[in-house]
């Protein structure tokens, strides 16, 4: 989806902010002023309350008024709507956008580009600070942690649409060579080694499952048995400081860095780390079963 929850969390949580800070400055002396002014037969209600009472219905009551009164007064005490409604939702707000600009954010995976390590429906869990902390919507970095390494999976803003969050694994770091030839990855000349898995269906089977050793990672990779690559996939080359190679790991249907380039610094969003719920296409029940951390 295009929708940029982070832009539209941002602006809520800036509403909400300035229509609290707008009463506090401007309209809530006014209604002090209205309460502390209204006439009783024991003179002005402001006599009657202490300076550092606070203005709130569980201290109206408490005063020794007629009922008619104490209705009028509430009346005059009681906030618009709007500033009730802001009032509730700030703190809401703002606590999840810390939580999700800077800690934790979910994700859904949409397509099949990840598999056989994501499915699609699989909810992940990001962690954004991983690789420092960015500020929300923009996203630049104010403070620099870890940078991505071989066999991470990243979420980034897709470099040709940053409106769009793609997940890939990194492939290459700055300084590397990648080549990608015959199904094979070569990093810096040497070939990564697979070990073969299974091939799927077990009856005509049409992709061919390895695990693959990418730096630290033992991860999952799949092939399509019937589309063979000879050729390079993409310009090669050294990967320049701040860039990053991404492929994903359903290696012959994935639109990767093989098609479009490296990932820039700029556009990394952070590390997943764990898959936390799958919903199966259509009116299905969410399921806890794909529960683990992701490799």
């Amino acid at each position: 989806m295009d929708i940029d929850f982070s832009l539209v969390l941002l602006s809520l949580v800036s509403v909400t902010g300035v229509v609290w800070l707008f009463d506090h400055l401007f309209l809530l002396g006014s209604r002090k002023q209205a309460v502390f002014e209204y006439p009783t037969p024991n003179g002005p209600l402001g006599a009657q309350l202490e300076d550092d009472q606070r203005l709130d219905f569980e201290s109206l009551t408490a005063l020794d008024i007629d009922e008619k009164d104490r209705v009028a007064v509430q009346a005059l005490a009681r906030e618009p709507l709007l500033v009730e409604y802001a009032k509730s939702f700030f703190p809401v707000l703002f606590i999840v956008l810390m939580l999700r600009s800077f800690l934790f954010e979910p994700f859904t995976i949409p397509s099949s580009s990840m598999l056989p390590t994501l499915e699609i429906g699989d909810y992940i869990l990001v962690n954004k600070f991983t690789y420092g902390l960015r500020l929300p919507v923009i996203g630049t970095k104010v403070m620099a942690f870890n940078d991505p390494e071989r066999g991470d999976v990243m979420v980034f803003k897709f470099p040709q649409n940053p409106r769009i969050n793609y997940i890939k694994r990194v492939v290459g770091i700055p300084g590397d060579h990648i080549r990608y030839e015959d199904k094979t990855l070569y990093i810096n000349g040497e070939k990564m080694e697979t070990d073969f898995v299974a091939k799927v269906p077990p009856r005509s089977p049409t992709t061919i499952i390895y695990n693959e050793q990418l730096g630290e990672v033992n991860h999952t990779v799949q092939h399509l048995i019937a589309r063979n690559h000879n050729l390079l996939e993409f310009p090669g080359g050294t990967i320049p400081e701040g860039q990053y190679f991404v492929m994903g790991d359903n290696r012959d249907n994935s639109n990767d860095s093989r098609a479009w380039g490296m990932v820039e610094d700029k556009y990394i969003v952070g590390n997943a780390f764990a898959i936390w719920m799958n919903t199966e296409p259509g009116l299905h029940l969410p399921s806890f079963g794909r529960n683990s951390t992701i490799n």
